[in-house]
């Protein structure tokens, strides 16, 4: 059996809701996004989500937000490419077995 490849995958959870980042999000970018729209008026914020879907959460300085990061098996699918969304992280996909 050979090696599991592995990956990072991050979560942010805002006001309860949680969203996994697609693989080429700049985490840097998208805190100081959260960061500047929490410390003003309401601000959106936006990323891509595994699935390579585009997200736009609505960030005030009430929001509560978590971010945490695990290294996960490695999923091919998770691009970040809009043009090629799939269902999220619990397709079945018959390669992976």
């Amino acid at each position: 059996m050979g090696d599991m490849h592995t990956m990072e995958r991050t979560e942010i959870i805002i006001d309860g809701d949680s969203t996994f980042l697609a693989q080429d999000q700049d985490l840097d970018r998208i805190l100081r996004s959260v960061e500047a729209a929490a410390n003003g008026p309401a601000a959106f914020v936006e990323f891509v989500a595994v699935g390579n879907r585009r997200v736009r959460v609505l960030v005030t300085p009430r929001s509560r937000i978590v971010v945490t990061t695990a290294t996960v098996q490695f999923d091919p699918r998770d691009t970040g490419d809009e043009a090629t969304p799939f269902g999220g992280l619990f397709d079945f996909d018959p390669d992976r077995l």
